[in-house]
């Protein structure tokens, strides 16, 4: 009850945040989006829709993105939004590359595990908000995999975060990324962005120094700790 409380207030905040965190330097979202209906969200605006488009494909092409808003083309949640990518840009030849490390990911994070006032000043030693509350200072993989989540549903049209809504399959969407954090094959890139991430939110952390080196007893013993900490932080999805 505690963790669905806690989902319900972040997507509620984030709602009405994300407008500002998308809207062009200096200029207002054009045609306007409402902070209280998210109808006019998801691939029926421009904006949003853009945001939401699974990489790989181009939301310039006109016939992609009409069959995007029509739903002739259903998207999965295993089917990333190119949000997810630094300067939403993905590259087919190397899809680890700049993988959720997008400026807008990072505005929501600190929005929620750090306090709302955090987002557009520069991390600071201290901790605030819901990062202190849980004794938080290290980014973990399941606390990603949650706020890419939120901003995915918050950008979208649907006015309901279900686990069985089939429209954003939003279950599907986090297990996926979980999945790809758990690959023993990955622990590296895993290291690499779990590094990247502290220094945007607790650059004075130990964990933001460096990566921990691969295949090490260190690495192992690691991703078997997060292994057992994601199981348990899963039910802020499944709860």
């Amino acid at each position: 009850k505690g963790a669905a409380g806690a989902r319900g207030d972040d997507t509620k905040t984030l709602k009405s945040a994300v407008l500002d965190w998308i809207s062009p330097k200096g200029a207002a979202i054009q045609p306007p989006l409402h902070r209280n209906s998210k109808i006019d969200r998801g691939f029926n605006h421009e904006l949003t829709g853009s945001l939401l488009c699974p990489a790989g494909l181009d939301w310039k092409d006109a016939e992609t993105r009409e069959n995007l808003r029509s739903g002739e083309m259903l998207v999965c949640g295993d089917q990333w939004p190119i949000f997810l990518y630094a300067h939403h840009t993905f590259d087919a030849d190397d899809p680890w590359c700049g993988l959720l490390r997008s400026h807008l990911l990072v505005c929501a994070y600190k929005h929620v595990f750090t306090s709302p006032s955090s987002v557009d000043k520069e991390p600071k030693a201290t901790r605030s908000g819901n990062a202190r509350l849980h004794g938080m200072n290290s980014v973990t993989i399941a606390s990603i995999a949650y706020v890419a989540t939120q901003v995915r549903f918050a950008i979208s049209s649907s006015s309901v975060f279900s686990r069985t809504d089939t429209t954003t399959d939003s279950e599907t969407f986090y297990h996926s990324l979980l999945d790809l954090f758990e690959d023993p094959e990955e622990s590296k890139e895993v290291d690499d962005l779990l590094t990247w991430w502290n220094r945007q939110v607790f650059p004075t952390s130990s964990a933001a120094k460096r990566p921990i080196s691969a295949n090490s007893a260190l690495s192992k013993i690691r991703l078997k700790r997060l292994a057992i900490k994601q199981a348990t932080d899963s039910n802020l999805i499944s709860s």
